[in-house]
């Protein structure tokens, strides 16, 4: 998978890349379910009603926000959008077993992933600033409005963030070869975020099969 990231946000962010072949997407999973609930109700138990930003490991999510010229207060890193819920008691959102699996991974590791259907990602592709009036579709929501902010770009046009993902590029029960981003601060080590993304496939492959075509760490 041919991904760069742009010159503006170059020493900003670091990306964990991962490429999935042969994966099978179901609608969803007991054990995976099972598994998710345990989690959350860790947190819980372990921070109660704490704020997120008292959990380890969410301040990383912000210092990335910051360094990309984002309010992490205002625009949540996904990671802590799911953290919350958790602390409040609530269920993450069962979408399918693919999606619900790299949440349980987002959550674990409390950094901001993307995931998107490698066959409708037109290479190559870059992290950049949104341009003016730039905006995606994006999941059962309206336009994604992306300007200047970071924003995964393809030969078709703008596809992700570390937000929210877009309509055009989202997983489905049809999906058989997966890209999965993880952006972390650029201060995050090489080996701390292959350690990430050690885990994150083992999960994703554990409830979904399939195998790893290509990883790396930019």
């Amino acid at each position: 998978m041919e991904l760069t990231i742009a010159s503006e946000l170059y020493g900003r962010v670091r990306l964990g890349v991962l490429v999935l072949g042969g994966v099978s997407v179901r609608d969803a999973d007991d054990a995976l379910a099972a598994e998710v609930d345990s989690t959350c109700a860790d947190f819980k138990q372990k921070y109660g009603d704490g704020k997120s930003s008292e959990v380890p490991g969410v301040a990383d999510a912000r210092t990335l926000y910051k360094a990309l010229g984002l309010d992490p207060t205002k625009t949540r890193p996904s990671n802590e959008a799911l953290l919350r819920r958790a602390l409040k008691g609530e269920s993450l959102y069962r979408i399918n077993t693919l999606v619900d699996a790299l949440n349980l991974s987002s959550l674990r590791s409390q950094l901001p992933f993307g995931l998107y259907d490698l066959d409708k990602v037109e290479p190559p592709a870059v992290l950049r600033k949104g341009s003016p009036g730039e905006s995606y579709e994006g999941i059962r929501k309206g336009p994604v409005n992306v300007d200047g902010r970071p924003v995964l770009v393809d030969a078709r046009g703008p596809f992700g963030n570390p937000t929210s993902d877009s309509a055009r590029t989202c997983i489905t029960l049809d999906t058989r070869n997966a890209l999965v981003v993880a952006y972390a601060p650029a201060g995050y080590s090489a080996a701390r975020l292959e350690q990430v993304m050690d885990s994150t496939q083992a999960t994703l492959t554990r409830f979904c099969g399939g195998e790893r075509t290509d990883r790396s760490i930019l």
